[in-house]
């Protein structure tokens, strides 16, 4: 049995994040890609079959085991590959902390999209009221940030990935600039190299 995982992804959505967990990782895995539309893979098959969910990004692993959501994405490969630093060590409140933030990401951020991609006819009052509170919690991200070069530490982490996604998705829904030093941020993070490959294997500008 192959030790390779597979990652189904749709380019530019938030299986971006667990895809530039992996290069970071140095974790041997294959990508899938997924149109959400059709639920089907570019090789044909059956997507809702294989995770009845019907979005991305699901993580397959060599036992057959099927992974989904993008926050237990980012945890197991962080704790599956503990030499690459992506998380601190689970046992006490720094963990619990860092998982604070993953969470905050997690359903504040990213969660919070959903009136400009998935919600059919949503009002332009309701993108408003959507707007000013995305806002508010890319500015605590802001604040939170600070003038520090990652959110945890003074290395890379799994919370970088998914921020890196929902900055950049934040950016682009709304076209504003972000404040603070999170722009640099972004521009920072855009320059790696795990975070280069994962664009360039999605298809992204």
């Amino acid at each position: 049995m192959t030790e390779t995982m597979k990652l189904f992804y749709t380019p530019g959505v938030c299986s971006l994040a667990p895809h530039v967990a992996l290069r970071e990782a140095g974790a041997p895995f294959e990508l899938a890609r997924v149109d959400l539309r059709t639920k089907t893979t570019a090789s044909g098959d059956n997507f809702a079959r294989l995770n009845p969910k019907g979005y991305v990004p699901a993580l397959l692993l060599p036992d057959g085991a099927l992974l989904t959501e993008t926050a237990v994405l980012l945890h197991y490969i962080a704790d599956r590959w503990p030499e690459a630093r992506l998380a601190p060590p689970r046992g006490d409140l720094v963990r619990v902390r860092f998982d604070e933030r993953l969470q905050f990401i997690a359903t504040e951020l990213h969660k919070g999209f959903a009136p400009f991609t998935l919600m059919p006819n949503v009002s332009e009052e309701s993108k408003r009221w959507a707007a000013q509170r995305l806002g508010a919690r890319v500015a605590l991200l802001a604040e939170d940030l600070g003038d520090r070069p990652f959110f945890h530490g003074d290395g890379f982490t799994i919370l970088d990935a998914y921020a890196y996604f929902a900055l950049r998705t934040y950016r682009y829904l709304l076209r504003v600039e972000l404040p603070g030093a999170l722009g640099a941020y972004l521009e920072r993070l855009s320059e790696r190299p795990a975070v280069r490959a994962a664009l360039a294997a999605e298809g992204i500008q």
